[in-house]
Parts: structure tokens; C-alpha cells; sequence
């Protein structure tokens, strides 16, 4: 599913682990004269199991429409914007972020990169383990990259919270609603 044989496929969720990854996918990128695939994968609100009980296709819309603007947040918050000298295509995928980068990195050409994410049982055991489960099951090259030397500084609760604007998505999810409705 990649987009060209040889790419750089990057992790990126918005924490500050995948921002450091997405930094040095970029490197790489630039370094190897391959190009960029910046992923992200996302769920609806409630898990798929709420979305099968209640389908709702404008929230699903709204959520995908939000998980490309947090993508393109990501770049500006990692590097100041898209890099200009890196040819890239971005993916915004419905699902868990190990298969779906798993599957979008599946030439053995290609190289993933990936944060390592949050440390200790208790972290694993909430946030999942995307980088395990990209080295254990990747047919392409894995790069994790270790968490950014100031990590320290952020408070424990707040390292690896992805930024998501519920007041907004409501906002925008009540106004699509609205126009829909007859």
C-alpha cells in the first residue's frame, strides 16, 4: 500500500515522541533521497465497537477531516511547516496505528520510523505498543526514535496525550447537523 517502493514511512500522532519521529523521518528522507509517507491513524470517538452499535457517517467524516488538520499541525509543530525539498504524500488511516503502518510500510524497501513511546507497564498497557508491534511485524526496515531529551520537563500525565479539540469537533459536528437536517 505504499506509495512508491523506498519510502520513508513515519508514525505520527501528535505526541511529543512522534513529533521527534517525524523530525528525523524528514532527515532521513532528505538524507536517502526517498520520499515521505506521514501517517496517521485514528478511531472514531468510543472505539469501532460504539461506531458499529450507532453509526454516525458526518462524525466519521468530521473525525477524519480533524485527524488530516492534526497531520498538518504536526509538520508545523515539528518543523515549521511541510518540508519543501522532501516529496511526500500524507495518510490519514481509519484504525489502530501498528496495522496501519504495518500495511502501509510493506515493501522491504521501505523504512518506518516510529517514537518509542511511553516507558514503564502502566504507560504500555494504556497508550499500546506501536513500536513493538511495528519491529515485530514489519517486512521493512524499523527506526524507533527515542523520546526528545525534554520530555522530562512536560508533567508525567501530559507526555503522551495526543491533541484532540472535542469542543471544536462538537462545534463543527452540530453545525454539519444542523445543515444536514432538513
Amino acid at each position: 500500500m505504499s506509495f512508491a517502493r523506498g519510502s520513508v514511512v513515519v508514525g505520527v500522532s501528535g505526541t511529543p515522541g512522534s513529533l521527534e519521529a517525524l523530525r528525523a523521518a524528514v532527515g532521513l528522507a532528505r538524507e536517502l533521497r526517498r520520499p515521505l509517507a506521514p501517517v496517521l491513524a485514528w478511531s472514531p470517538p468510543g472505539g469501532e465497537l460504539a461506531q458499529r452499535r450507532a453509526a454516525q457517517p458526518q462524525l466519521l467524516r468530521l473525525c477524519e477531516r480533524e485527524a488530516l488538520a492534526r497531520l498538518r499541525a504536526c509538520f508545523d509543530a515539528a518543523l515549521g511547516g511541510p518540508p519543501a525539498d522532501v516529496p511526500y504524500v500524507p495518510f490519514v488511516v481509519r484504525g489502530r496505528p501498528g496495522p496501519v503502518l504495518v500495511n502501509i510500510a510493506d515493501h522491504p524497501d521501505d523504512v518506518m520510523v516510529v517514537g518509542s513511546g511511553p516507558r514503564g507497564r502502566l504507560a504500555r498497557l494504556l497508550h499500546g505498543g506501536t513500536a513493538r508491534y511495528c519491529v515485530a511485524r514489519s517486512r521493512s526496515h524499523v527506526l524507533v526514535v527515542p523520546p526528545p531529551a525534554l520530555l522530562g520537563e512536560i508533567p508525567r500525565r501530559e507526555r503522551h496525550r495526543v491533541p484532540y479539540c472535542f469542543d471544536e469537533v462538537e462545534q463543527r459536528l452540530g453545525a454539519t447537523l444542523r445543515a444536514d437536517s432538513p
